[in-house]
This record gives C-alpha cells, sequence and structure tokens, in this order.
C-alpha cells in the first residue's frame, strides 16, 4: 500500500509540477531544436523539483570521500552546459576567464568538495537556470539545419552534443536523488 501511495503522489507531482508532460516542439523554436528545448526543461524542472527544499546540511552531504556534493553537482550541470554553449554555438572550447569560473564545478573531487559547501539552495539554482536560460535564447536563434550540422574541426552534430547535456543532466539527477536517499534520517 505505501508503494502505490508513493507511484501515485509521485504521478500527481509530475502532472502538478510539469504543465505539459509532452515531448515535442515548442513554439518559438523550430521543430528538432523545439523536441529538445522540451527534454532539456523536463530534466531542468526534475532537478529544480528534487533540491529546491534541500537546506545546506543536506547540499552539503557526503556519503563518503569520494562523493560529491549535492550542491558540487548543481554547479557541475550547469559548468558543462556552459561548456556546450561555447562549443556548439561560438565553435570554441572556454577561454582563460571561463575556465577560471569553470574549473573546479567541471572537474568536481576534492576541489569541488571544498569549494562548494555551506551554499543555500538558492544560489545553486540561481546559477543553473541562468544557464539554462542563456541556452534556450541561444537555441531560439537557430534552425534544424544549424542542429544537424557539424561544425568544422568537430566530430558531432550540434544535435548530439545537446542530446549529451540532456543526458548528462539525466545520469547527475540520478546521482541526486540517490544521495537523497541516503541523506541521514532527521
Amino acid at each position: 500500500m505505501r508503494t502505490l501511495a508513493k507511484i501515485l503522489a509521485l504521478i500527481i507531482v509530475s502532472i502538478t509540477t510539469h504543465a505539459q508532460n509532452m515531448i515535442g516542439p515548442q513554439e518559438g523554436f523550430s521543430p528538432e531544436i523545439g523536441t529538445m528545448v522540451s527534454m532539456l526543461n523536463d530534466l531542468s524542472n526534475r532537478v529544480e523539483y528534487t533540491v529546491k527544499d534541500l537546506d545546506v546540511e543536506k547540499l552539503d552531504f557526503l556519503m563518503d570521500d569520494k562523493a560529491n556534493r549535492i550542491g558540487s553537482l548543481i554547479m557541475h550541470l550547469a559548468a558543462t552546459e556552459a561548456f556546450y554553449q561555447v562549443y556548439t554555438f561560438e565553435n570554441r572550447e572556454f577561454n582563460k576567464e571561463e575556465k577560471a569560473q569553470w574549473k573546479v564545478a567541471m572537474g568536481l573531487g576534492d576541489e569541488a568538495r571544498e569549494e562548494y559547501q555551506g551554499l543555500d539552495v538558492n544560489y545553486y539554482l540561481d546559477i543553473y537556470k541562468g544557464v539554462r536560460e542563456k541556452t534556450i535564447a541561444l537555441l531560439k536563434e537557430k534552425d534544424d539545419a544549424w542542429f544537424q550540422s557539424v561544425p568544422k574541426g568537430y566530430n558531432m552534430n550540434n544535435h548530439w552534443a545537446w542530446f549529451h547535456v540532456m543526458e548528462h543532466q539525466s545520469s547527475h539527477l540520478g546521482q541526486i536523488l540517490l544521495i537523497k536517499k541516503r541523506l541521514p534520517v532527521e
């Protein structure tokens, strides 16, 4: 009975937190890009919903000395998406300033465990949402021909790059959910 109640609660939450539960073209975007935007937004909504009520202690929790903090993972998601912005929209890698800004979040590990603690959820979500807003604005300027194009010197098309951002976020959402399940009981 408890499992059924949890499933029903999850369905209700899913329905009420997502305007549509539909994947497909979105107004203001070319069809394939709009479909990707719907998937990216679904994932970011789930990330935000999963962490929005966590206090600093929960965001800073470490399962062991090799694990990542939830706050670090949110920063990592933002950093990776920021990288793919410059990689796909500007056909380059991070410049010196961007590397300095995102290096710790990109690498995770010891440096991230040290740097990303003591910060509240709004700190992380403001950065995460800001990066996503920029992605959406940049994708609005592109069409499906750009999405399918392979930039010179690259071995992937832009569609694959943004699919990777989506799957990357999905993987780390799973990691965040696992860490939440392992949080000490209050």
